[in-house]
C-alpha cells in the first residue's frame, strides 16, 4: 500500500466530517457526496452560511462556529478560497483535510503538513470510500 492509500484509509476510519461549501441542492456533488457518506455511517456537519439546515443537519456559517470536535474537513470550494478554510481547520484541531476533485492548493498542502494534518487534494471522498469498502 502506498502512502496516499494509507492516508486515505486513515481518513476513512474517522467519522465526523465538516463539509465546507455543501449545497442544499441534491443535484450538486457536495450534497450527494455528503448524503452518501451519511448513509455509510459518517456524521455530516454542513458548513454553509446561507442555510440553517442541510441533509437534516444543522448548518454552520464556518468551521469556527461548530461547537464540537471535527475529524475531517471536506472542502467543496474553489481553489482560491481554500487557504482560510485550512487555517480554520487547524484552529479547530481537525485531524484531516480533504480537497475534492479540481480543488488544488499547494500552499494549503504545506500548511496542513506543518500542522501534521492528514491531507488529500484533488480527489473525491465518495469514490475513494467506494474503492476501500
Amino acid at each position: 500500500m502506498n502512502s496516499d492509500q494509507k492516508i486515505v484509509e486513515s481518513i476513512l476510519s474517522m467519522k465526523i466530517i465538516a463539509v465546507v461549501g455543501i449545497s442544499a441542492n441534491s443535484q450538486r456533488p457536495s450534497n450527494y457526496v455528503s448524503e452518501y457518506m451519511k448513509k455509510n455511517g459518517y456524521k455530516i456537519i454542513p458548513v454553509n452560511p446561507f442555510h440553517d439546515n442541510i441533509l437534516n443537519e444543522t448548518s454552520f456559517p464556518n468551521l469556527l462556529n461548530i461547537p464540537y470536535p471535527v475529524d475531517i474537513v471536506n472542502v467543496f470550494r474553489r481553489s482560491e478560497f481554500v487557504l482560510p478554510i485550512i487555517k480554520d481547520a487547524i484552529k479547530i484541531k481537525a485531524k484531516a483535510i480533504w480537497l475534492q476533485d479540481g480543488v488544488i492548493s499547494e500552499e494549503s498542502a504545506e500548511l496542513a503538513a506543518e500542522a501534521k494534518l492528514l491531507f488529500i487534494m484533488n480527489d473525491c471522498l465518495l469514490r475513494k470510500h467506494q474503492e476501500f469498502i
